[in-house]
């Protein structure tokens, strides 16, 4: 008597759901205007109503045990009914009820009910219409339907590659290997077996017809990336969201499996490609480059008041790199990857490189601050990787004078040093922001590779590691005392003692620090001097800075394994005088011209140089920031081309009248204390104010790292 008081509801539900569903499939009989929208008909209510059955019978069953209204759904292809109504969009609007029954139907009922192919095939035809209607009326309810399905994933991963593939996770058979039955053999089934739940095979054994095994480029990943572009930015934003989830969840076997079964990484790419190609031609570089570091979570938050031309393209493009670099990061290292290699083949030998190696200048300026933007964006190792081997190429040995391994790479540091100071401030800005990235290479490629045998370091009678240079008699005589001084009037630079010929600088130590502290500090003459004569320009300042850069540099550089002291030099063995490289080959020349260049660029020229006399290997730190440094014949080092700058400086001094005077007075403008004139010679004072700077900067530098110990 008590188990029938308790079927009893059951039939009355059962009854209850046919009906309604019975209610449904007549409307269709019956229905004479075609224009009425579902919204006014009483589909919408029994849809609700059947919802309302299938959760309260769940409730009153035991846990895992499906009752009779939840087979009637699965046993007569109501999912698959409704999704094909759905797709006819008949009665208007019916695709958005189809959409909300779904979602609330996974959402709300426990039974796994995504394991079955009569249920995850209709699902998968509903995401295939939201993939053909991009930008339709309906994208609420499908970002909504899609971020059940994700839910559910998140709740048992396992179904991530059942639902890219329609394979049954109750069989581990795909639909399309199933046997097919004709039309109208497929409504009914034999009762499941414990659960009452018409087996997977059976219950999608119908449509022979219709292949169930998803295209490539339509499930449920491919439905996320076309919301993600979604001009709805709350839909775009949980898109988004719910696609990192995917990705994050995929181990080896489905995020391999990702990859076959979607298009994400070709349509991710060409997506960031398409953003890119809206950014305005005649965007200004300077608006470029003042951007803040985007953020894929801030869509449509770009415009406002005082936006510029082109802000939103901007930040749209920069928005969706961030999200890819985010991606990236989450996911596993072959999806990252796959990531990678096709933004690298669409977006940046695509088309960054023929922009980068055209020869208008207006063309040259964007490229170069979007792809300083760009940099600035990235820092998923895998994405990171591919944008520096793109830039610098992957060649790890010391570059040989003219030598042009990498086309790309030559061009970029060639424009450092370019006839238009507009275009090597550019370049410097972009090398500036590459040093920034967290990515060993850089480091390697632009300096570290031909400092590795320690050709700049002056060696014993029988430690000569490689032939003697070549010099041409016409050619600038090289110094080979860092402490040329001969012929400067007496301006409080006097020689410091040379080190004995040890072959490297002095053991480390604080006196030696010291001592490399006053070297820099000292190197400026004392009639060349302002910032004691300007209030907050004290020491203190530039120490503070300084250790902001080297504590990010150190943390920047703690993961590569640098040793902390540097090569014995019985162990280096040069094949090849020593060259500097192209790219500290040209910061010197840029450092040489300090007295004659703009202000703006003597500014980027010594932030570059900064930074790399920042970073902790020893041997950056030996060549760049140790003048006791015994150079070998022939070589030059940071501290020498200073010296000879200096040179040049005292003799403009006696020829300038008023110098010391007219030097303040371009200080304080510089600082905005006083207005703006102009003054004879203003470069020659601006550079001068420069050098000053970076002097101080460097011995603060000094100051604050360790300096690397070991044997000499």
């Amino acid at each position: 008597m008590v188990s029938g008081e308790e079927r009893e509801p059951s039939v009355d539900l059962l009854e209850a759901f046919t009906e309604h569903w019975k209610g449904i499939t007549g409307y269709y009989l019956e229905a004479t205007d075609e224009s009425t929208p579902a919204k006014e008909t009483d589909i919408p209510w029994r849809l609700k109503q059947m919802l309302d059955i299938l959760v309260y019978e769940e409730k009153q069953r035991p846990a895992g045990e499906a009752g009779p209204c939840l087979e009637y759904l699965l046993q007569h292809k109501v999912l698959e009914t409704l999704s094909t109504l759905g797709k006819a969009e008949y009665p208007p609007g019916m695709r958005q009820q189809v959409l909300l029954f779904f979602s609330r139907v996974l959402g709300q009922v426990q039974h796994p009910l995504l394991h079955y192919l009569n249920v995850h095939r209709p699902v998968q035809k509903l995401l295939q219409l939201g993939s053909d209607a991009l930008g339709s009326s309906t994208e609420k309810e499908e970002v909504q339907f899609a971020a059940v399905l994700c839910a559910k994933i998140k709740q048992d991963p396992a179904l991530l590659p059942h639902i890219l593939e329609g394979k049954s996770l109750l069989n581990g058979k795909r639909a399309a290997e199933l046997p097919a039955c004709p039309e109208g053999e497929g409504g009914e089934h034999p009762q499941g077996a414990a659960a009452g739940v018409p087996p997977a095979g059976k219950a999608g054994s119908s449509h022979a017809a219709e292949p169930s095994s998803p295209r490539r480029d339509d499930n449920l990943i491919t439905a996320l990336v076309g919301l993600c572009k979604s001009q709805k930015s709350r839909v775009a934003l949980k898109a988004r969201e719910n696609l990192l989830l995917l990705v994050g969840l995929a181990q080896e076997p489905a995020a391999a499996r990702l990859l076959q079964r979607s298009a994400l990484c070709q349509r991710a790419a060409e997506h960031l490609c398409e953003l890119y190609g809206a950014v305005p031609a005649a965007a200004d570089p300077a608006d470029i480059l003042a951007l803040d570091r985007a953020s894929w979570r801030s869509q449509g938050e770009a415009g406002g008041d005082g936006a510029f031309p082109g802000k939103e393209s901007l930040a749209a493009f920069f928005g969706w790199l961030d999200y890819l670099d985010e991606l990236a990061r989450d996911a596993h290292p072959i999806v990252a990857d796959a990531v990678t290699e096709a933004v690298c083949e669409k977006l940046f030998r695509g088309i960054l490189q023929p922009q980068l190696l055209q020869m208008s200048e207006l063309a040259i300026l964007r490229a170069t601050a979007m792809l300083t933007g760009t940099v600035r964006q990235l820092r998923a190792p895998a994405l990171l990787r591919g944008l520096v081997l793109f830039l610098l190429g992957p060649e790890r040995q010391p570059e040989a004078p003219g030598a042009c391994a990498h086309l790309l790479r030559a061009q970029l540091i060639e424009r450092c040093d370019h006839l238009s100071d507009e275009i090597s401030l550019a370049s410097l800005r972009l090398f500036d922001e590459l040093l920034r990235a967290p990515h060993e290479h850089v480091l390697h490629s632009l300096a570290l590779r031909n400092l590795e045998a320690r050709g700049y370091a002056q060696r014993g009678p029988d430690e000569r590691g490689g032939p003697e240079p070549d010099l041409d008699e016409d050619a600038p005589e090289l110094e080979e005392d860092p402490y040329f001084t001969d012929g400067f009037p007496d301006c409080g630079l006097q020689p410091s003692e040379k080190p004995p010929l040890a072959g490297a600088s002095r053991s480390a130590g604080q006196g030696h620090t010291n001592e490399v502290v006053s070297s820099f500090l000292c190197l400026v003459p004392e009639e060349a001097k302002t910032s004691s004569c300007v209030e907050e320009a004290g020491y203190d300042t530039y120490v503070h800075d300084a250790l902001g850069m080297v504590q990010a540099c150190r943390a920047t550089a703690a993961p590569w394994g640098w040793p902390p002291a540097p090569r014995p030099l019985d162990a280096c063995r040069p094949e090849a005088a020593f060259y500097e490289g192209r790219f500290l080959e040209v910061l010197f020349a840029r450092m040489a011209r300090i007295l004659d260049q703009p202000y703006s660029l003597n500014l980027q020229v010594t932030s570059v140089l900064s930074r790399l006399a920042a970073f902790p290997h020893p041997h950056l730190h030996e060549y760049l920031l140790d003048p006791y440094l015994n150079l070998a014949p022939g070589c030059r080092s940071l501290f020498s081309v200073l010296v000879r700058v200096i040179g040049d400086l005292m003799q403009r001094i006696q020829r300038v009248p008023q110098f010391r005077a007219k030097l303040l007075l371009v200080r304080r403008q510089l600082m905005g204390l006083v207005p703006g004139e102009q003054i004879e010679h203003a470069t020659l004072f601006k550079g001068v104010v420069v050098l000053e700077e970076f002097c101080k900067e460097l011995a603060a530098i000094a100051l604050v790292k360790v300096p690397p110990e070991g044997p000499a």
